[in-house]
């Protein structure tokens, strides 16, 4: 999985690229959680709009930033979510607890 990174204001934005499964989960976990401490961020953005497959391991990662930045009043958005990795979110029931955009800058206007 291939990661790059933004951020606007005091929110991180974390770009997605292949498949976070269990063989990338940990990777992405570390390397996200690193910037959110580097960057003091309080908000996440996860682009999905790169990511080809999703299994139990990648909600794992998105429940797991959430509870981080929950702790402290922040919040974690998820963007271009679609096909089969949209299906594993509903399923899941993640969109109950986060929220769903179509693009970064719809996402940025609703933090």
């Amino acid at each position: 999985m291939y990661l790059k990174f933004d951020k606007v204001g005091d929110t991180v934005i974390a770009y997605m690229m292949g498949e976070l499964d269990h063989h990338s989960a940990e990777e992405v976990r570390n390397k996200v959680d690193n910037r959110i401490d580097v960057e003091k961020a309080n908000n996440l953005i996860m682009d999905f709009s790169g990511v080809t497959f999703m299994d139990s391991s990648g909600i794992g990662v998105v429940i797991g930033r959430y509870k981080k930045l929950n702790r402290n009043g922040g919040k974690v958005f998820v963007a271009n979510v679609t096909g089969a990795v949209e299906r594993v979110f509903e399923l899941s029931g993640m969109f109950k607890i986060i929220n769903l955009y179509n693009s970064i800058e719809e996402a940025i206007n609703n933090i």
